[in-house]
């Protein structure tokens, strides 16, 4: 996305239009639209040939080859391709590359904040005719990506859960319990804010379902929401789906409980288990 966003840049700047970019490299206009969305991989010979096309000296080219070559690295996350769909891994790609995580679940504590069991447990309802090893490898993998809270410069997590999350056991009681008390820990991490919408909320913003918002760090990159369906995920970028996300979280941020409140809320839950 990031290498695309400059590319499109580069092209308006040159005055080329999609369509004279995609012949210069033997392809389409739409080829060329996909590119710049960063919804294909880049061959480091078009991105030459692009950045020629756009008057970009060979000595200042560098920084961008570069850059594709980075784009076309697969990453850790991909060698868990043998159980997770494809449609997972480029969320988990985007996930990777976030500044900032700002989501909203109705169902499940999210998977970033999770516990071994409680991680087990989620998974088993899902993929409830996988293998022994299927779930083992997706457990291992959530696991796995829950270091990025603790990595230098890693996202930060922005997290707001229904009352529900909070009530609705998964597993057994002592698996959601634990799961409880490992809430309480991990709201003092620096990278996660926890809020919870409480039922005397009644109807709020967000009443469609859970989403993700990923923000990045560089302002030519546009914010991505994330619906995660049951037999895929949706991805949403165009500024006024965002915008209306964005909105619906402002308000949830505002109707939820303050975070220095929320571990009022999980004590709360706790002693029902």
């Amino acid at each position: 996305m990031q290498l695309g966003s400059r590319l499109r840049a580069l092209r308006i700047a040159a005055d080329v239009t999609r369509e004279a970019a995609g012949y210069s490299i033997r392809a389409s206009e739409s080829k060329i639209s996909r590119m710049e969305l960063g919804r294909v991989g880049f061959k480091e010979r078009d991105v030459t040939d692009l950045l020629t096309l756009y008057g970009v000296a060979a000595p200042d080219q560098a920084e961008l080859l570069a850059l594709a070559r980075e784009a076309n690295r697969p990453g850790w996350w991909q060698a868990y391709s043998d159980v997770l769909p494809a449609w997972f891994l480029n969320y988990l790609d985007l996930e990777q590359a976030a500044e900032l995580i700002r989501s909203y679940e109705i169902q499940f504590v999210p998977g970033l904040l999770q516990t071994e069991a409680y991680a087990r447990a989620v998974i088993t309802i899902g993929h409830g005719r996988s293998t022994k090893r299927e779930v083992d490898r997706r457990v291992e993998l959530r696991m796995a990506r829950q270091s990025m809270l603790t990595r230098p410069g890693g996202p930060r997590l922005w997290a707001v859960l229904d009352e529900a999350v909070l009530l609705r056991p998964m597993g057994n009681r002592t698996i959601h319990r634990e799961q409880l008390e490992a809430l309480l820990k991990l709201i003092e991490a620096p990278t996660v804010r926890l809020q919870v919408v409480p039922f005397s909320t009644g109807g709020h913003a967000a009443a469609g379902g859970a989403f993700s918002i990923l923000r990045f760090a560089l302002e030519e990159v546009p914010d991505v929401v994330f619906l995660e369906q049951l037999t895929g995920g949706l991805y949403l970028d165009r500024p006024e789906d965002v915008d209306e996300y964005a909105a619906a979280a402002g308000r949830l941020f505002i109707d939820a409980t303050t975070p220095a409140r929320t571990a009022d809320a999980i004590h709360r839950a706790l002693r029902d288990f």
